[in-house]
Parts: C-alpha cells; structure tokens; sequence
C-alpha cells in the first residue's frame, strides 16, 4: 500500500527509471505476498494432517487403555468382595485364595478373550 500510494502521490521527483523500477517493485511485492498466502494455506493444510493423525494415535490408545483397566477391574472387584467382613462363600476352606484366584483369573480372560474379538484391544 506504501508504495502505490507513492506511485499515485509522487512526493519526491521521479525519473523514468525511477517510476519503472517502483512498478517492478510493486509488482515483485504482490507476488511474494500471494506466495507467502499460498505457502501459508499448505502449512495449515499439513498441520491439519498432523493433528488428525495424531488425535487418531491418541484414539486407539485411549481405547487399548479402557479394555485393560477393564479387564483389571475384574480381579479388583472380586477381591474387595472377598475382603469384606462379612460371610462369604470359600470362608472355611484352606484352599480359598486358589479357588478364588483360578476363578478371578479364568474370567478376566474370558473378558480379555471377549474384547479382542469385539475388537476392543
């Protein structure tokens, strides 16, 4: 805009060279400014393509997570059961802790078995 508005205005005496090497200026000016436009829409673009990338990987991280603390919540619920003071099936039986283990364990891969054919993992 600075220098249109000097080739319009002319505050200083200009020569035919002069007032040609302004347009070739002028002209230099606008395209590094389109250039400079362009080069800035493939930037966006490329950074758009990252982040959708990226918010992808966080995804399907975030749901292997949720089936693991899944599958682990299992065994946690069943030994807070256990852990009550109250009766409770196995109380007397030496073999508890096995049972209940073998138990626990059977079903958190029953679980596990589940969501890898759902696709969860």
């Amino acid at each position: 805009m600075v220098l249109e508005k000097i080739q319009r205005s002319t505050p200083v005496k200009m020569y035919p060279e002069d007032t040609e090497l302004l347009e070739d200026v002028i002209i230099e000016n606008k395209q590094a400014i389109e250039m400079a436009n362009i080069y800035s829409n493939i930037l966006t673009g490329t950074m758009d393509a990252y982040a959708s990338v990226i918010s992808n990987n966080l995804n399907i991280v975030m749901k292997f997570l949720t089936s693991v603390t899944i599958i682990m919540s299992l065994p946690t619920m069943v030994a807070s059961f256990f852990g009550m003071n109250v009766d409770v099936p196995f109380q007397n039986n030496p073999h508890a802790f096995v049972i209940i283990f073998v138990m626990t364990m059977f079903f958190s891969v029953i679980l596990a078995f589940t969501m890898v054919k759902k696709q969860l993992f």
